[in-house]
Parts: C-alpha cells; structure tokens; sequence
C-alpha cells in the first residue's frame, strides 16, 4: 500500500471477522470486538461478507488469525511477554488479550493507525494500557529502529504476527523483515500467512486467484510476492530461523474444522499456506 494513505483491504479483513461471529457456531475465532468495530457503519460490505459465496474467505481470515494466536499461547507458555502485530491494521488481539503482562506493539503505517484511532473512538473503544502504537513510515525508520523507540526489549524473545502482508511486499523488504526478528534471542517466533504462485494451483485455484488479486489490486494494493512451501522453508533457513511448521488447507481442516456440524472448512482452492518459525 502506499504510505500516507490507510489500508482499505484491512477493513474487509475485518469484516470479514466480523461476518464470522455472527454467521458460524461454534466460532473458529471468538471476536465480539471486530463487530463493535465495525459496527452498522458498513452494511453492504457485512452483507457480501455474510453469503454463502463468501464462506470460504471468512473462514480463512478468522482461522489464519486463530492459529496465530495459538502459536502465540505457546510462545507466552514458554515467557515470551512482548507481541507484535505487523500490519496490524483493524487487528483486535489487544482488546482480547487473555495474558497477564503481555505487551502488544501493533506496527502500521501512520495513517492506517490514525483511522484505526478514528474507528476505535467511534466504537467507544479505549486503548489498553499494554498496547503500544508503533507508526512506522519505511522511508524513515526501520522496523527495528521504531520497534527499539517504542519500549519493545531487544534482550529479551518476541513474537510476531504477519497476516495478510506478505503477498503485498517486496523480497527486499520481506527478507528485511525476517532478518530483523531473527536477531532477537531465543525462543523469538513469527506467525504468518503468504501467498502460493498462480502456476501451482488448480484450474478452481487459479479463476479464485484471478479474481482475488484484481480486487486488491483495484484497492491500490497488489499482490507480489509468492512461494513455494520449499522456497519458504529456505527463506527462513537462510534467515535464521531453525524451527519451521508449515500447514497447508489440508492440515487446517484437520486442526480446526473437523468433525464440524455446519460442514464449515476451507475448500479446496488453496490459495494460501500458514507458518510459524522459531529461532530455538
């Protein structure tokens, strides 16, 4: 996206999770908050994001933010204390955080926070005391310039969530990123979603592809970067990172939908992947 201007895919992420707290029981991701957000302001996006043609996209974006979360939970089990939201957007962790002495660092560009500021205000949400705003304009500071500026300790393991950024970045900047995370100490993580190539997918994957990325696109913010799960694997090897899950539709299914009575799963289009990598 183009800095000085909010991200207009980060509202229809969060409608989306929205649309999931009120169309699927039991919730893959339990977010009362994300409908306050939204609130009624956006009645004709919460109804395309409630039909049944739209089930698939709103499980994926509740169920990528679920498995974050749980990654998270480990990582919390094992002391980490600092989270940071990269591309934070209309994210509602902050608002949910169940951990005692966790701090959150949510990481935007300055304008998408000052309208996520606006929204939350109209929402008669507050800030919590343990989030930390980190604006951060990419053509001044880096990440770990403005994460150090903001309080986060550099002594001590973090973890991240990356959802819905990487397909929109360049490598230079994704390497960037990752290199950044795998200087912190051990048992410093990152959760995250991307994007597999449009030549790996099915005749299905590749029409839902075409359609995806002409939308973000048309919002001014396309798609670019893309992996293989093999290439991924050796972006994080090469990084720092020597501890790496990978799951596919399949995996997820197994993990979050099975057995379900409304039949809610992620259909076989497979567009995405998730991942979390260590630094053990």
């Amino acid at each position: 996206m183009e800095t000085g201007r909010a991200s207009k895919t980060a509202l229809g992420v969060a409608i989306r999770r929205a649309a999931h707290q009120i169309m699927e029981v039991p919730r893959i991701l339990d977010d009362p908050i994300a409908v306050r957000l939204v609130g009624s302001g956006f009645p004709r996006q919460m109804e395309r994001a409630m039909h049944p043609v739209g089930r698939d996209f709103r499980a994926f974006m509740a169920v990528r933010s679920r498995y974050v979360e749980d990654q998270l939970a480990l990582a919390v089990s094992r002391g980490v204390t600092q989270y940071v939201v990269l591309g934070a957007g209309l994210d509602t962790f902050a608002w949910r955080n169940p951990f005692d002495g966790l701090r959150v660092f949510e990481v935007d560009f300055p304008a998408t926070q000052e309208w996520k500021r606006t929204m939350l205000a109209a929402a008669g949400l507050g800030i919590p005391d343990n989030l930390t705003f980190v604006p951060l304009d990419f053509e001044h500071h880096t990440l770990a310039e403005a994460l150090a500026e903001a309080g986060l300790n550099r002594a001590l393991p973090a973890f991240f969530g990356w959802l819905g950024v990487i397909p929109y970045l360049t490598h230079k900047a994704f390497r960037t990123t990752l290199d950044t995370i795998a200087q912190l100490p051990s048992g410093s993580g990152v959760g995250f979603d991307y994007a597999l190539p449009q030549e790996t997918l099915g005749p299905e994957g590749r029409i839902a592809f075409d359609r995806l990325a002409d939308r973000v696109a048309a919002a001014g913010e396309p798609f670019q970067l893309f992996f293989t799960p093999d290439e991924l694997e050796t972006e994080l090897r090469e990084a720092g990172f020597n501890r790496v899950e990978q799951l596919d539709y399949g995996q997820i299914n197994e993990l979050y939908f099975k057995d379900r009575a409304d039949g809610l799963k992620l259909s076989a289009v497979r567009l995405a992947m998730l991942a979390t990598a260590w630094i053990a």
